[in-house]
C-alpha cells in the first residue's frame, strides 16, 4: 500500500487493558479500534503477549473481521516472533483475515513493555528463517531496532521489509530539551534503512509533543505506531480527537 506521508497505527493494547481489569468487556477493544479509524487512523496495531495481560487471542482475529470493512488500513500485530506470534499470524491468515504486517520484538516474557531492538549479527542467524516464513504468509516484516545505522545492512540481509525505529531514548531527549543529542543517531539510521532499501516505521513513547519534531528530523518515516500517550490523550480530548490531533501532528512533521 503506498501512501504520501506518515501513516498512523494505533496501538489498542491499552485498551485492553483496562478492559481486563474487570469482566463484562468495557471498553470494547473492537469499538475503540472503530472509533480510531473513523476519526482517520490509517492502521490498528496490538501486541499480543503470552500471558494475555492485555490483547488477547481473540481479540487479535475480532480486530481483524472488522479490518475486513476497512480496506484502505493496515493491520499490524508485533511480538516476540519466538513465542506466540508465528503461530498466531498463521492461523489469522488461513481465516482469510486481514493481516498486513508483523513487527518482530525481542521481548522477554516477563517483560512490562518492549525496551531494546535486535542485535545484529547475534540474531541474525535465527531471524532469517523466522521472516522467511511471515513473508512466506505474504505479511510484511518489520523488525524493532534501536537506532543503529550499522545494522541496516544486516536487517536487510536476513529477509526483512521494514525497521520499526524504538523511539524511547529520543522521547525522554526531548523530554529533558536535548532531542538534538539523540536526534542525529536516529536520523543517521533512517538513512541507511533506506539505503538498503527498507522501509522505515517507528515507535514507543512518541507522543503529541515530540512526534513533529521527529518526523521533521527523520526522514522517510513510513509509519507511527502510538498507543500509551494516545490513550492518555484520551482522557482529556476523547479517543476520535487524540487521533485527528495525532494525525494533524504526522502531516505537519511531513512539512
Amino acid at each position: 500500500m503506498q501512501r504520501t506521508g506518515t501513516a498512523l497505527s494505533v496501538n489498542v493494547n491499552k485498551i485492553a487493558l483496562l478492559r481486563n481489569s474487570r469482566t463484562l468487556g468495557v471498553p470494547s477493544v473492537v469499538r475503540a479500534a472503530a472509533l480510531c479509524l473513523e476519526a482517520g487512523a490509517h492502521g490498528i496495531t496490538v501486541h499480543p503477549r503470552p500471558d494475555e495481560r492485555h490483547i488477547r487471542r481473540q481479540d487479535v482475529f475480532d480486530l481483524a473481521e472488522l479490518l475486513k470493512a476497512w480496506p484502505g488500513v493496515e493491520f499490524n500485530i508485533e511480538g516476540n516472533p519466538f513465542h506466540n506470534l508465528i503461530g498466531l499470524a498463521r492461523e489469522v491468515v488461513g481465516r482469510g483475515l486481514p493481516l498486513h504486517q508483523c513487527t518482530l520484538v525481542p521481548d522477554s516474557v516477563e517483560q512490562s513493555t518492549s525496551d531494546h531492538g535486535w542485535r545484529f549479527p547475534d540474531d541474525a542467524a535465527r531471524l532469517a528463517p523466522v521472516v522467511a516464513e511471515f513473508r512466506a504468509l505474504g505479511v510484511r516484516v518489520s523488525l524493532f531496532m534501536d537506532p543503529e545505522r550499522d545494522a541496516m545492512a544486516a536487517v536487510r540481509a536476513v529477509g526483512a521489509d521494514r525497521v520499526e525505529l524504538y523511539t524511547e531514548t529520543y522521547a525522554r531527549a526531548f523530554a529533558e530539551g536535548r532531542p538534538g543529542e539523540v536526534g542525529q543517531a536516529f536520523a543517521d539510521a533512517a538513512r541507511a534503512a533506506l539505503r538498503e532499501g527498507l522501509g522505515v516505521n517507528a515507535g514507543h513513547d512518541l507522543n503529541l509533543d515530540n512526534l513533529p519534531s521527529f518526523l521533521s528530523m527523520v526522514p522517510g518515516v513510513q509509519e507511527v505506531s502510538i498507543g500509551h500517550a494516545l490513550v492518555a490523550d484520551a482522557l482529556e480530548f476523547g479517543l476520535p480527537e487524540a487521533v485527528r490531533r495525532y494525525c494533524q501532528c504526522a502531516r505537519e512533521g511531513n512539512t
